[in-house]
């Protein structure tokens, strides 16, 4: 059985992993008997179901029971995500939380975490598939390696539906208060995400045209996950988070760990904001990426607001970006920008630029 110190850790998992703590043992039994734990390092956490059978609501009714790996902290600062795990991770430890899957709970750069910095040296979700090797110097480079090994031994012994969801807050406001990102994996995108996605509340969906070096596209590209990446919200420190704002991702979240099927509960939330047939809610609207901005050198002017919001749409013509003899005009009636930021390291990029693709993307999900 687990010891009272191992249940601190599972009682509140952020503030043992703030503390650097390692449990007496790595592995035990929660939630009366019911989950099996293993602690496989600072911030790393696997719980499964105890019992043997193998059923699973969220796949075919004689199929394997789905993995799914949830993490937040990749960037330190990004508090409000990673309360909410720690939550997550009480429940089920007390049996409050069903689980009916093989849950992998990742807080992804403790270091900063306890610095309350985004990241040390470099930005850690952009050193995964292998980019970290370019970085021997970074203290988030061995993170990136490990994190890297974290999935694939997880996934290695999935058998159902492998799903990944990453959980962020912004830097600045945005159009859409809670989005999402899709990594780019050269299929369409799938409806089962974008179910989920919709009962999630998130409004708006970001779809990659290029593989990046994200932690979720690792695990798209690697491990063969359904893998999303979420913005839901602004940064803020530790207790400082109204986490009812995040409400519908926390359940959503939850679902999935449940095994309940789409929308379980929610068909009745007065603040649903429910009318697409089945009573579930409607499916977000769809951004495709068609450019970036890429810092070349510290002459980088963007010729936007300092606090320009995420999804600011601007017309034909507009310049944006001027860089040496590189300049970005506005080639689409309308194009919206994404994650502006001027200060990042020359090479990064410094804006996304989107538009509008809700009706071919919905009508292609498969």
């Amino acid at each position: 059985m687990t010891s009272s110190a191992d249940s601190a850790m599972l009682g509140d998992f952020l503030a043992f992993t703030l503390a650097g703590d390692a449990p007496a043992v790595r592995d035990g039994i929660c939630a009366d008997g019911a989950v099996r734990w293993r602690w496989l390092g600072d911030g790393v956490l696997v719980l499964e179901p105890a019992e043997a059978d193998a059923s699973n609501a969220l796949d075919a009714p004689d199929a394997r029971r789905a993995s799914v790996l949830v993490s937040a902290g990749v960037h330190g600062d990004e508090t409000a995500p990673i309360e909410l795990l720690s939550f997550i991770v009480r429940d089920i430890a007390a049996g409050a939380l069903r689980l009916a899957c093989r849950l992998c709970i990742v807080l992804g750069n403790p270091p900063a975490m306890r610095a309350g910095d985004r990241y040390l040296d470099d930005d850690l979700n952009r050193l995964f598939s292998g980019r970290h090797a370019q970085f021997a110097d970074s203290r988030e480079a061995p993170r990136a390696a490990q994190l890297e090994a974290v999935a694939d031994g997880f996934f290695d012994d999935a058998f159902g539906a492998r799903w990944h969801v990453d959980m962020h807050t912004a830097i600045r406001a945005s159009v859409f208060e809670q989005f999402a990102l899709l990594p780019h994996t050269g299929t369409p995108p799938a409806r089962a995400m974008f179910e989920w996605l919709g009962d999630a509340r998130i409004a708006a969906v970001l779809l990659h045209t290029a593989k990046g070096n994200t932690y979720s596209h690792y695990t798209a590209e690697h491990c063969g996950t359904l893998a999303c990446t979420l913005e839901l919200g602004k940064v803020r420190p530790f207790g400082q988070n109204d986490l009812t704002r995040f409400a519908g991702a926390d359940r959503a979240v939850r679902h999935l760990v449940a095994g309940e099927p789409r929308g379980a509960g929610a068909g009745v939330d007065a603040d649903a904001d429910v009318d697409a047939p089945g009573g579930h809610p409607p499916m977000p609207r769809v951004f495709t990426v068609i450019d970036q901005i890429t810092k070349r050198s510290d002459a980088l002017a963007l010729h936007v607001a300092a606090d320009v919001a995420n999804f600011t749409p601007f017309v034909r013509g507009t310049l944006l970006a001027e860089d040496g003899d590189y300049r970005y005009i506005v080639r689409h009636d309308e194009e919206r920008i994404v994650f502006p930021n001027p200060k990042v390291k020359p090479g990064l990029r410094a804006g996304l630029l989107v538009v509008d693709t809700t009706r071919e993307t919905l009508g292609a999900l498969v």
